[in-house]
Formats: C-alpha cells, structure tokens, sequence
C-alpha cells in the first residue's frame, strides 16, 4: 500500500531499505525519544524490520511500516506507521521518525496528517490515536498542528535508556473537524 501527499511519497519498506533505516536509527537525536534504542548493527535493525515486512503477506494485516521519500529528490527522509485494532473500535495508531536533516520544514506534519486522512479515508476507522513522550516538545507540536487532542498522560509508560518516562496521548476521531 503506498500513500501520497503534496511533497511526500509514503511507499511500504522493503530489504532495499535496511541500510537507509538502520543510519536513521542508529542517530542520537532520532533515539532521543525511542524506545527501542540505537541498534548495535544491521543485523538488528533486519531482525526489528522483519516483522514489518513479513506483515505484507499477511490478509487481514494490523501494522503497516511505510518509507519516507520526497518527491522533489527522491531522498528517504524516514519512517512511519500504523497499527490497526482489526476490532469494533475501529482505532488505529501512527507514528513516524524523520532524519534531523529535514526537521523543521513541515514534512512530519505533512505526513502526520497523511497518515490521519489514510487512516479514515482509506482503513475506516473511528479513530486515530499516538504516543508521544511529554518532553518531546517537537511532536507535540506536530500532533496538535495535525488537528489532534491530548486526551491524557500515562505515567513512567516509557523505558528511554533505562528510565521510564510519561507519555502524553493524543487522538482525532472522524468527526473531528480538520482541515485536509
């Protein structure tokens, strides 16, 4: 499945993407807010990727994982997600990683709301939800620009290099005005 917004092209990774994700993980300042941590090599980012491609095979699929290019260079500028509920209450959750070389030109937002429309255009649901560490005051500033609220705060729900951090969570739901 592949996604389009006005300078981004959302493609599903494959095998070709290993080392593209793997320097992206392997930054500071994209592990900042991670949970998963700076991999120690390729092969751990294969082993965490794995899962996302398999996933492709699958019928009744409950996560995408989507490369991050733009349109205008064809670079890769990151990764996100979706995870769907597969469930009554319709729900489903984003979130992306973008390199620090393309922060703070709009692409995050683009492709939050990307991911939102996707999201309720596309899958149906009811609603769409994200995690977002309460210091990353970089994302919270995208999820809001995106036309989501923060519904609430779990405590220490985060493991960030061995300390548990709170989490603010934020939602839109389908009828919630928005402008794209």
């Amino acid at each position: 499945m592949e996604l389009e917004s006005v300078r981004l092209l959302i493609k599903e990774i494959g095998w070709e993407d290993l080392e593209d994700i793997h320097n992206l993980n392997s930054l500071p300042e994209v592990d900042e807010y991670n949970t998963q941590g700076i991999p120690l090599d390729t092969e751990e980012t294969k082993k965490n990727i794995r899962p996302a491609i398999e996933a492709q095979k699958e019928e009744k699929r409950k996560s995408y994982f989507w490369k991050i290019i733009r349109k205008d260079t064809g670079e890769f500028i990151g990764v996100a997600g979706l995870t769907l509920s597969l469930n009554r209450f319709k729900l489903g959750e984003i979130f992306y990683s973008i390199h620090p070389e393309f922060w703070g030109n709009g692409f995050a937002t683009e492709l939050a709301k990307a991911l939102i429309s996707a999201g309720f255009n596309h899958f149906k649901l009811h609603k769409v939800e994200a995690g977002v560490a309460t210091e990353n005051s970089r994302s919270i500033k995208v999820l809001e620009k995106a036309g989501m609220t923060r519904e609430g705060r779990r405590r220490k729900v985060l493991p960030i290099r061995g300390v548990w951090k709170d989490n603010f969570h934020y939602a839109i739901v389908e009828d919630d005005p928005r402008d794209y």
